[in-house]
């Protein structure tokens, strides 16, 4: 079994916070995914749950291109949301990026690490 490392140097969080996890991992044709939130050259973006929840999924189908993985490939996908109140709104623009090839899902309501709205992990698999 061979296993790949994406993004190994860490990113930057806020303030600059250096990451200490991969932002993606491959092993045997399966993908997983860090969780990702709304965040840009290490600040999360100003706006509602729309305007982050694209960025959040944004942010996820870049590192899925980075490994040679696509949209067609995500098989589960994990989500928090910050408040219950977003989830039909978090479903409308999560529709617009799976909703040809709809992958396994979990919502759930959680306090986030930083401040955000929205975080996204997935798991893919390509033979």
């Amino acid at each position: 079994m061979s296993i790949q490392r994406f993004g190994v140097e860490g990113g930057s969080g806020t303030g600059g916070q250096h990451l200490p996890f991969a932002r993606a991992v491959a092993a045997d044709g399966w993908l997983y995914v860090s969780g990702q939130v709304a965040m840009v050259n290490g600040e999360v973006i100003d706006g509602g749950i729309v305007a982050q929840s694209h960025q959040a999924i944004q942010n996820v189908l870049a590192i899925l291109k980075e490994a040679g993985y696509g949209p067609e490939h995500v098989v589960r996908c994990g989500v928090w949301l910050d408040d219950a109140r977003d989830f039909q709104s978090f479903n409308k623009v999560f529709k617009e990026y799976f909703g040809a090839n709809p992958p396994a899902r979990a919502c759930v309501v959680s306090s986030m690490v930083v401040d955000c709205k929205v975080e996204v992990d997935c798991v893919a698999f390509k033979r």
